[in-house]
């Protein structure tokens, strides 16, 4: 991919803000994910400018100490102060004990974003990777992308938590059963010429498979965002992968 190509990210700073939430409403997606819909009056200016954002979800466990966890805002409504996050419910987790025993007035904390990386939306076309953990910030960016765009999704996900997904772009979904699969995938995928945005998130290790197996494709490094939102035994585990 020539310079002239590369994708013009914009990178924005923001107030970091702990805003204390509760739940008002819970709705189960899948046999293991329920959207939680948080709401306070601390939400009035919350902010979130790119589909792969994330904030800290903060809770108290059994034993009074606080946990912290990253999660992509799938959707916030200012007017209404609200926000919604997606759990995982499979595992035993944290978060995921405190989302299976929420109720609505449930308390919480969220803090953030700290910034929004936004990728354009105009370009010739559009590579999504990952897995479950991506399934929120892959459900935002395709309801966001234009009737024109040109989408490619090779996602890592159990047959059970498969979703629809709401889109006007012209989007081909390639859903994997196994890592080895999604690689597979990816090694027989042409990419497009012209300019192109790689977008992936999930697992450490798969990332970083996944990103350097796009760079030996003849990706730019600048064109591929790859962020590894969990780390096998590792709890809070977040990071772009340069």
């Amino acid at each position: 991919m020539s310079e002239s190509h590369i994708p013009a990210i914009e990178r924005v700073r923001h107030d970091l803000k702990m805003r204390e939430v509760e739940v008002a409403r819970i709705e189960q997606l899948s046999l293991g994910f329920a959207s939680i819909t948080f709401k306070g009056a601390a939400l009035s200016d919350f902010t979130s400018l790119s589909f792969d954002d994330h904030v800290k979800f903060m809770f108290d466990d059994t034993d009074g100490q606080q946990v912290r966890r990253d999660y992509t805002p799938r959707r916030f409504d200012r007017q209404a102060c609200e926000v919604d996050l997606e759990f995982a419910l499979h595992g035993h987790g944290g978060a995921a004990e405190w989302a299976r025993n929420a109720t609505v007035g449930s308390k919480a904390v969220i803090g953030g974003p700290r910034g929004s990386m936004i990728l354009p939306l105009v370009m010739d076309w559009h590579l999504l990777v990952g897995d479950a953990s991506a399934l929120p910030a892959v459900t935002r960016r395709l309801e966001e992308l234009p009737s024109a765009a040109r989408v490619q999704a090779v996602l890592l996900v159990d047959a059970a938590d498969r979703r629809e997904f709401a889109t006007q772009a012209n989007a081909d979904v390639h859903w994997a059963t196994s890592n080895k699969e999604l690689l597979q995938a990816l090694k027989d995928l042409p990419l497009p010429g012209g300019a192109g945005l790689a977008w992936g998130g999930g697992e450490a290790a798969l990332m970083a498979q996944v990103r350097k197996l796009l760079i030996d494709k003849g990706l730019a490094r600048q064109a591929a965002r790859i962020s590894a939102y969990w780390k096998q035994g590792v709890a809070d585990h977040h990071e772009h992968l340069d």
